[in-house]
C-alpha cells in the first residue's frame, strides 16, 4: 500500500486526486486548515468503506508552527510517503501578516512547500519510487522582488501569487540540485485554468471574472488526470515540469540554478532567524 500525502485535499485537485487513490485502496492523508471539510472528508472514506486508510490533518499552511508540527505528525505516523502533492493555495486581494510576521502568501504559497519538501525527504527516500509534485504553475512570467520578498511594498495579490509561481519553480531547481542522485522526483505542474473553488478573499470585480472564468475553465475531474499519471509513472529525470500534458524544459531565466540557490540560502536564513526569534519568546 503507498501513502499519499495532499496538501489542500479537502476539495479542488488536491481533494479530486485524494479520492482517487483512496478508491483505488491507497492510504490517503489530507492536510487542510477547514475542520468540516476535513470531517467531510473522513465521512466519505466511511461511505467508501475505506476510513482506516483515510487521514486528515488540520494545519494552517501560512504558520510555520503548524507546519512545523504537522511534520512532526507525518515523521511519528508513518514510515514512509510515497508521494507528497502541494496543492494548497490561497488568494488575498489585500496584504496580511500573519502572527509570525509573514506576509501570508509568501508563507503559505512558499515557505510552508519548502519546509515540507525538505522536510519530508526522509520519508520519501523510504519509499521505493517517491515523488513530489508541486502544483504552482511553472514558467511563469512573474517577477521575484528580491529586494522586497514580502512584498512590503506596492502589495498585489496578483503580483504575490505569480512571484510565488516563480520562487516555486526555483525550489524545485534547488531541491535536485541539493541532493544529486536522489530517487525522489520532483515535479513542477501547470494544470491549465481548472474550475476549482479559487480559494481567496476577492474584491467584488474579481469574484464576477472569477465567475467568468470557471464557465469555460476545465473540470476538476478532467485537470487532474495529466497529475495522476505523472504520479502513477513518475519521470525519470530528477527535475521535470509540465503543463497539463506537456512538458516543459527546467530550463532557462525561469530555471536558473544559481538564483535557486541563492534563494535556498536566503529561504534557510529567513527561516534560521524564525528559529531564534522564537527561542527566546
Amino acid at each position: 500500500m503507498k501513502t499519499y500525502v495532499i496538501t489542500g485535499g479537502t476539495d479542488g485537485i488536491g481533494g479530486a486526486i485524494a479520492r482517487t487513490y483512496l478508491d483505488r485502496g491507497q492510504e490517503v492523508v489530507v492536510v487542510g486548515r477547514d475542520t468540516a471539510k476535513g470531517e467531510a472528508w473522513l465521512e466519505t472514506a466511511r461511505r467508501r468503506d475505506a476510513a482506516s486508510r483515510a487521514h486528515f490533518l488540520r494545519a494552517d499552511l501560512s504558520l510555520l508552527s503548524e507546519t512545523g508540527a504537522l511534520l512532526d505528525t507525518l515523521r511519528a505516523s508513518f514510515t514512509k510517503v510515497d508521494s507528497l502533492v502541494l496543492c494548497a493555495r490561497h488568494f488575498r486581494t489585500t496584504r496580511l501578516v500573519t502572527a509570525e510576521g509573514f506576509e501570508n502568501t509568501f508563507a503559505h504559497f512558499y515557505l510552508s512547500r519548502f519546509v515540507l519538501s525538505h522536510g519530508l525527504t526522509g520519508l520519501l527516500d523510504s519509499a521505493d519510487a517517491p515523488v513530489i509534485v508541486n502544483v504552482a504553475g511553472p514558467g511563469g512570467a512573474g517577477k521575484i522582488h528580491w529586494n522586497d520578498l514580502q512584498l512590503t511594498r506596492d502589495y498585489d495579490g496578483h503580483t504575490a501569487l505569480t512571484q510565488g509561481g516563480r520562487l516555486n519553480d526555483l525550489l524545485g531547481v534547488s531541491y535536485a540540485d541539493r541532493r544529486p542522485g536522489t530517487k525522489v522526483r520532483y515535479v513542477l505542474f501547470h494544470p491549465g485554468t481548472v474550475s476549482t473553488g479559487f480559494s481567496g478573499e476577492y474584491t467584488p470585480d474579481t469574484q464576477a471574472r472569477i465567475a467568468d472564468i470557471r464557465r469555460t475553465a476545465q473540470p476538476v475531474e478532467e485537470a487532474v488526470l495529466p497529475i495522476i499519471r505523472v504520479l502513477d509513472s513518475p519521470p525519470d529525470s530528477a527535475l521535470s515540469a509540465f503543463v497539463r500534458d506537456t512538458p516543459l524544459l527546467p530550463q532557462g531565466p525561469a530555471f536558473s540554478v544559481e538564483q535557486a540557490r541563492r534563494l535556498r540560502l536566503r529561504t534557510e536564513g529567513i527561516l534560521a532567524d524564525h528559529a531564534t526569534a522564537m527561542k527566546s519568546d
